[in-house]
């Protein structure tokens, strides 16, 4: 296991574009780190100076206390598993998992110890004679887990590994890889750009945007006590609603949908509510209302409201984020509370 440490990295191209900005980021050993983030974020260049494939502009990487800036890829007792898997066609799914192995020098028996343990945690004991071209897209992505995993590696990192599987593979290989860390306990590192991924198997998430850190936690902190109306807004389906500059100083009243009653609440705020669009989800349903202040999301169990219904609704003081102009999490103080209920209280529809 091996914790790693970024101390002010930075990284440009051509000297004129730079990706990264003095980024500080730390890895705790063994733990399960997702890097999370929309596309050219930062992350997978940041997975990848991690790993040696990526040269480092300026600052320096650290994994288990030692700077590794110079040290070559193969050298940092890393293994990697990418978005295309990258397995040999010729190969068959043995000769994929021990080819790390033999050029490494590591002798048969253990090799072949090494291959028939890793091969019970992935699921692929039956088909180690088979070659790609004969696996389904979730079999060759256990096969390129599996080469990775065989190696024994300090840490483990992954770039995107599951966005070619249809969604219902995602999930099943999402269990798998959870599983996986806690038999192996090795140091994790996840990048994508889904957030059901990263909340469903972190343990640490990093939340990026534009080469910096928005916010670092761990998932319920990260859904609860978001620390910004960017981190609000990206984490959580349908996303938070925003009452966009209305209140003095530029605040800004947040609060996720789940959090809506479809009816009045006792210190909260109420307003009249039509009902515009109805979406069923099994248990849950998922209106659009339209309200005095703009049409917001609510995510309910009862499936009751139709179309067109004109209804109340209330959101609890203690279930609501103020952010400030600058979209900073601010206080939820009892002068900003009057400032929400003076601006949003007793409005008709």
């Amino acid at each position: 296991m091996s914790s790693i440490s970024l101390q002010n990295v930075k990284k440009a191209y051509d000297n004129e574009t730079v990706v990264i900005e003095g980024l500080n980021l730390e890895i705790k050993d063994g733990s399960f780190t997702v890097l999370v983030g929309p596309s050219g974020c930062g992350k997978s260049t940041t997975l990848r100076m991690i790993a040696g494939l990526e040269t480092v502009t300026d600052g320096d990487i650290f994994i288990d206390g030692k700077r590794v800036n110079d040290v070559a890829p193969g050298k940092r007792d890393i293994s990697m598993v990418f978005q295309n898997y990258a397995l040999y066609p010729t190969m068959t799914v043995r000769q994929n998992i021990e080819f790390g192995l033999e050029n490494k020098k590591i002798p048969k028996e253990e090799r072949d110890r090494r291959i028939k343990e890793v091969c019970e945690v992935v699921g692929l004991t039956e088909y180690l004679n088979r070659k790609p071209a004969n696996l389904s897209g979730g079999q060759r992505q256990r096969v390129a887990l599996a080469r990775a995993m065989v190696k024994q590696p300090k840490v483990f990192m992954m770039d995107e590994p599951l966005s070619n599987l249809d969604a219902k593979l995602r999930g099943a290989m999402r269990v798998e890889l959870i599983n996986m860390h806690k038999k192996m306990g090795t140091t994790f590192v996840y990048v994508t750009h889904d957030q059901v991924e990263a909340m469903s198997m972190a343990t640490d998430i990093v939340l990026m945007d534009k080469g910096k850190i928005v916010q670092q936690s761990g998932p319920k902190e990260l859904y609860h006590n978001p620390n910004c109306i960017y981190t609000a807004q990206f984490v959580g389906s349908p996303q938070t609603n925003i009452f966009d500059g209305q209140l003095p100083e530029g605040m800004k009243l947040g609060f996720r949908p789940e959090k809506v009653r479809l009816h009045n609440v006792e210190d909260g705020l109420n307003m009249p509510a039509v009902v515009e669009t109805k979406e069923m989800l099994g248990s849950e349903t998922i209106y659009s209302l339209r309200t005095p202040f703009g049409v917001i999301m609510c995510k309910n169990e009862s499936g009751d409201m139709e179309v067109d219904s004109k209804i109340t609704i209330g959101v609890a003081y203690s279930d609501m984020y103020l952010f400030g102009a600058d979209t900073m999490r601010i206080e939820f103080t009892e002068e900003r509370k009057k400032a929400v209920i003076s601006t949003y209280g007793g409005s008709a529809l």
